[in-house]
Order: structure tokens, then sequence, then C-alpha cells
């Protein structure tokens, strides 16, 4: 399949148009993403739900959002990523809305395991899609641009429910937004995206005459060590980045930090995030992706060691958690980067999915491992010490794919 930029140095004012439109998109997956966050101290009273309950209100879009990657990236394999993307968009956009209509406990669980349906099945889609709407020289940085999207649409929820206000049933409005906004985008996205099938565009070169299972696409063709190392890599890196994203404060206020100073930290925390993001892309897009991604994993590893040992003062506090935020993000626009080169055109979507679908489980295994550590009675700098090794062996795991894939456009 040949992309929309072709092989230029410079990216094309289609390949643009698509990169903006999928930005647009992965911010309104961020607000959606955080929304069940921010919405829960007005939500849980407001439904009379134990922190028990709000647990599962909350890994039901964990659980949603696997299913869907899974569907998503293999639908799309079969009848394109533009239609895959559409009806993702539109399915996280109706559950949102549904979201914040919901009048009992039941029909808010499922409405927000949908929106984790639509969520995860968007996400593969917008990778591949970017991918392979630029040139193989600037798709990392692409690509982390894509994923800054993210933690920009996380900033975005938690600066809606502050101007909110306090009433009962203000946490309804979050929903709405994170529903409205791709309702809004979606129409877009079918007039101004190009038709993509790419198993049509690549049958006279690559694809076989039979759609390969999902098994012969992750692990035939000498693609499980790949595929394998994918996995891990996403696995840890996604366990030690919600591990911040759901304990930071707490451990931050354990170690002495007022609340609302703590609260500063993250904000920095995902700032920098946007910025480590594209700026960890643009450096995969040279010749030593290896080196460069050891150095963004090592780098932030001694972030975390840092903040181990750190006195509890604000400014210094603030200064690390601004290189957590770059690494640890940059970090997953590394594999989102690297994602695509490890599967051919015709199965991409397929790939991606399945490494999206895995990565979850990390995004579900950190917050629990954070509350193992602190019930054995370990403290916030000795928890961040754990971290350490799990970002160092996620690093060597992503510089191995590095070295093994080669892009396949």
């Amino acid at each position: 399949m040949t992309d929309y930029a072709g092989e230029k140095p410079t990216i094309s004012k289609a390949a643009w148009i698509v990169l903006t439109l999928c930005i647009l998109v992965g911010v309104c997956e961020g607000v959606d993403l955080q929304a069940a966050g921010v919405a829960a101290p007005r939500l849980a009273p407001a439904f009379g739900i134990d922190p028990s309950a709000l647990g599962l209100f909350f890994s039901s879009a964990t659980f949603g959002l696997m299913f869907g990657a899974l569907v998503g990236g293999r639908v799309s394999d079969r009848i394109g990523r533009k239609p895959a993307l559409i009806w993702s968009v539109i399915i996280f956009g109706v559950m949102s809305i549904a979201t914040g209509l919901a009048t009992d406990y039941n029909f808010l669980v499922a409405a927000r395991f949908l929106t984790g349906v639509g969520l995860g099945g968007a996400m593969p889609n917008l990778v591949a899609l970017v991918a392979e709407s630029v040139p193989s020289n600037r798709r990392s940085v692409a690509v982390g641009s894509l994923y800054a999207s993210m933690p920009l649409g996380g900033a975005v929820a938690a600066l809606v429910s502050m101007l909110i206000g306090t009433g009962n049933d203000s946490w309804r409005t979050i929903f709405y937004l994170g529903g409205f906004a791709p309702l809004v985008i979606a129409p877009l996205l079918y007039f101004a995206l190009k038709d993509t099938k790419p198993v049509q565009a690549s049958v006279a070169t690559e694809a076989p005459t039979q759609r390969p299972s999902v098994v012969t696409v992750l692990f035939g063709e000498n693609r499980a060590t790949s595929t394998l190392i994918l996995w891990g890599a996403f696995f840890l890196g996604l366990l030690v980045l919600y591990l911040l994203l759901n304990w930071l404060p707490t451990l931050l206020v354990g170690r002495g930090l007022e609340r609302s100073e703590a609260s500063q930290v993250q904000l920095a925390f995902n700032i920098a995030g946007v910025v480590g993001c594209v700026v960890s892309g643009g450096l995969m897009d040279g010749k030593r992706r290896a080196i460069a991604a050891l150095g963004i994993f090592g780098f932030g590893a001694a972030s975390l060691a840092m903040l181990a040992g750190a006195p509890a003062s604000l400014v210094i506090s603030i200064l690390i958690g601004l290189c957590l935020g770059a690494t640890m993000n940059g970090a997953q626009a590394v594999l989102y980067g690297l994602a695509p080169s490890a599967y051919p055109l015709h199965i991409r979507g397929t790939g991606i999915g399945s490494a999206v679908a895995f990565g979850r489980l990390g995004s579900a295994a950190g917050p629990l491992l954070a509350g193992v550590l602190v019930g054995i009675g370990l403290g916030a700098g000795q928890i961040m010490l754990v971290l350490v090794p799990i970002m160092l062996v996620a690093g060597g795991l992503t510089a191995l794919l590095a070295r093994r894939v080669t892009s396949h456009d």
C-alpha cells in the first residue's frame, strides 16, 4: 500500500490532515480515559458507591478497551482503517453520553464498558493510519505527536472538572463533553480521510490469498519473538506509567508534601508528558533507535531513583515530576512508534491491537502492585525503587525490538 505522503523527507499536506484529525480523536480519547477519575469524587456520593463498587466502575472501561483493541485492529485489517475508526469513535462518543445519562449503577458500569470498547477500537486504527500516512523517516515523531494528545486530553478533563462546579450532577458534564466532541469529529473523518483497505491494496504484493488467523498474524513467519518482546515492553511500561498516574499524588503526600503541592507535581507530570512524546518520537526517527530507546527508558529509571531519594521539596519534586512525565509518556510513544514496523501492512491492525490490549493488562496491574506494596509496609521511596528495574527491563526489551523490526511499507 502506498502511503499518502510517499517516500518523501517531509510530511505532505494530505498527511498533515490525517495527523491533525487523528490527534483530535486522540484528545477525545484522553478526555474519556480520564473522565472517570476526575468525575469519581462527585459520582460516588451521587450513586452511593463504596470503594469496591467504584473499582469495578473504573476497571469496566479497561476490560472494554482490551476487547475493543483486539476487535478493532482485526476489523481494520478486513474492512479498512477509516470505517473501523469512524465506528469506534461513534461508539465511544455515544457511550460516553450514555454514561452521563446513567440513573443506576448497573447502567453506569455497562456504559463505561462499552465506552472502553470504542476507545480500544480506535487506538490501533489511529496508530496505523498515522504510520501509513507519513514517510517512514517521520513515522515515530508523527506517532509520538499522536500519543501526546492523550495526556493533553487528560489535562482538558482535569480543567473541565475544575470549571463545572460541585453540584450533585456536575459530574455528568465531563461525560457529555467526552461524548459530543467525538461525534462532531466523526463526520470530519468521513469526508476528510481517504479510504484505506490494506488487504485489497496489498494483495498483489504481500497479502496471502487467504486471510491469516490471529495466531498466524502474531506468531507466524518469524514474528513470535517480536510479538512477545512488544507485549512484554508494553506491559511493563504501562504498569509503571499507570501506577504513577494513580498513586503519584498519594506517594508524594506520604513523603511530606501537601496535597495541593502533590497536585502541582501531577500537573507538571502531564504537561511534560506531551512534550516528551514528541521529542521521544523525533529521537526514534534517527539512525540509532536502539540507543535512543535505552536512553529514554534509562532516564526514566534514573528519574524514579531520584524521586525515591529526593527531599520533600516542592521545587525538587516538580523538577523530577517533569522528568518523569517526559520519559514515562515518551517511553509509550516509542513503543507505539515501533509497533507498526513489527507487522506487514495487511495485518498491522491486528498486531497493534494485540499490543494495545496486552499493555492494558499492565495498566491494570500497576495500581494493584502499588496497593500490595503499600499494604506490606513499603514507603513511597521504596516503591519508586521497586519500579527502577522494571523500567530498565522494559527499556532493554524496547531496544531489542528496535534492532529487530524493519519497515514493511
